[in-house]
């Protein structure tokens, strides 16, 4: 009987230290900001807009991690070119998305594009209201969604068990915090 006991209180050991840590009761993963720029440098250079007329190059990415709205982006080097664009130097451009878990392919992805600032000095004027026109429209086309994490089957193992599923996001410093929450049913 004693034999037993210890048998299953080792199986469960792995699930009793999740539901200890900070009184939360589900399994969490922790995504480095480093992993996060990796996989999101990966997508780039793209490019996107009216080909002769008007076309941006977006590359060189840093990830911009605003924990304070809970949100990660990017800040992308972007060069214009067309009959749109006289020489213009390059510019730089702040990206956010939010966050989704897809089951399909076990992936995290950035949504919702939503450019927060515009840099370019030495834009004409003409060029630079030409660019803010389209621009939200072009990026949100070509960077509909990102890869951002492809979960293993080892990151998703304990919590599938469980039944559970990445649920909630939350954006640090350091990186991405993800919390299980029960698997919806689709």
């Amino acid at each position: 009987m004693d034999r037993r006991l210890l048998i299953t209180t080792l199986a469960c050991w792995p699930v009793a230290r999740l539901f200890a840590q900070d009184g939360e009761q589900r399994p969490r993963h922790k995504i480095s900001a480093a992993e996060l720029h990796g996989a999101l440098a990966a997508r780039f250079p793209v490019r996107f807009g009216l080909r002769g007329v008007l076309e941006v190059q977006a590359s060189a990415p840093r990830l911009l991690m605003l924990p304070a709205r809970n949100l990660l982006g990017a800040t992308l080097v972007a060069q214009v070119s067309g009959r749109q664009a006289k020489e213009a130097p390059a510019g730089e451009l702040d990206v956010v998305f939010a966050l989704r878990y897809e089951p399909s392919d076990q992936t995290l992805r950035g949504q919702r594009l939503e450019i927060l600032d515009l840099r370019w000095p030495g834009l004409p004027a003409e060029s630079r209201q030409a660019l803010v026109a389209v621009l939200p429209a072009l990026a949100r086309e070509a960077l509909a969604e990102v890869v951002l994490h492809r979960f293993s089957p080892r990151e998703l193992a304990l919590a599938e068990t469980m039944g559970f599923e990445p649920e909630q996001f939350i954006v640090r410093d350091d990186g991405l915090l993800i919390l299980f929450g029960p698997r919806q049913r689709r």
